[in-house]
């Protein structure tokens, strides 16, 4: 079984480290920690009275570990998830703040598990992801995974700036794409025919 060290680490290593593209809506970052994450944390690590570009830059991979786990594993309730889970939300609430949430709670709801889609993980959907998952102790966290993929091309469609990050120069499957199947077994990855079907419409 995962620790959450281990899947926090896993994270680190997939984010990669210092970026500032000016089509990310989540702005300078570094080892996947947003300056807008750093802000709300008071992370002035340069001591220069304010927290900046700066900051970001100098933020060290072990801080940011840790951030993940304090406020992205721990703060939202991951930890009160069914184990099999934690690894994929936690990893897409890393990439997406509490959409990661809204993303299993719309799944839930598809399965006719009513829960109120608010991205914030209280007992009641705890105990429906435990419920789905027993329902489906084959199947669900691969769910959860498409489910995922889905938002990012969704994500997509509605915002050109954004098509980068889902698809290739050369029409293959991009980061976002890549990452959510990750955590889907092999046999629910899209063919690369299927991918670019499916990005067609992008132009």
């Amino acid at each position: 079984m995962q620790t959450v060290n281990d899947i926090a680490a896993a994270i680190l290593a997939r984010e990669g480290g210092y970026v500032n593209d000016p089509d990310d809506p989540g702005g300078a970052t570094n080892h996947g920690v947003t300056v807008h994450t750093m802000r709300r944390l008071g992370l002035d690590l340069n001591g220069d009275g304010k927290v900046d570009v700066a900051d970001v830059r100098v933020l060290s991979a072990d801080r940011a570990l840790q951030i993940f786990i304090d406020e992205y594993f721990h703060r939202p309730g991951i930890d009160a998830l069914p184990a099999a889970l934690q690894p994929s939300v936690f990893d897409m609430y890393v990439n997406a703040g509490n959409n990661a949430v809204k993303i299993l709670q719309r799944l839930l709801n598809q399965m006719r598990i009513s829960v109120t889609v608010d991205g914030a993980i209280g007992p009641h959907t705890a105990a429906a992801a435990a419920q789905a998952l027993n329902a489906a102790p084959n199947h669900f966290v691969d769910a959860y995974g498409i489910a995922r993929r889905n938002y990012y091309y969704a994500l997509a469609d509605g915002r050109p700036a954004s098509r980068k990050y889902a698809r290739t120069r050369k029409g293959g499957k991009g980061g976002w794409i890549k990452r959510a199947e990750d955590f889907v077994a092999d046999r629910y990855h899209l063919s690369e025919d299927a991918h670019r079907a499916r990005t067609a419409k992008w132009g």
